[in-house]
């Protein structure tokens, strides 16, 4: 079983930058595809980004592309969430999840088997 604990959400102005950290408890962490999700009150799950275990051409939502970056260290079991030029619309809940390393990327949270805790982001204007 994969546990998951993000960090380094919070409050931030229109404009600004965070990174978010996931920090897998699992060895085999490098095997797994990782994704990013948000969710804002009243909202469905919404896909944000995911990178292969190898760290290969990360793939975004249209939403972020362009603002948000994905990277991972398997060496630190962790994976990255930078993200610039924050708007008050990526106000979510933030939540990384690992899912079975395939071929092609997929976005449904459906098909994420592990789950954060999540860590709220809030954009100010």
């Amino acid at each position: 079983q994969v546990q998951l604990v993000e960090s380094g959400g919070g409050l931030v102005q229109a404009g600004g930058s965070l990174r978010l950290s996931c920090l897998a408890s699992e060895r085999t962490f490098s095997s797994y595809m990782m994704g990013w999700f948000r969710q804002a009150p009243g909202k469905e799950r919404e896909f944000v980004g995911a990178i292969t275990w190898s760290g290969g051409s990360p793939y975004y939502a249209d939403s972020v592309k362009g603002r948000f970056t994905i990277s991972r260290d398997n060496a630190k079991n962790t994976v990255y969430l930078q993200m610039n030029s924050l708007k008050p619309e990526d106000t979510a809940v933030y939540y990384c999840a690992a899912g079975p390393s395939r071929r092609y990327y997929y976005t449904s949270f459906r098909e994420y088997n592990y789950w954060g805790q999540g860590t709220q982001v809030t954009v100010s204007t």
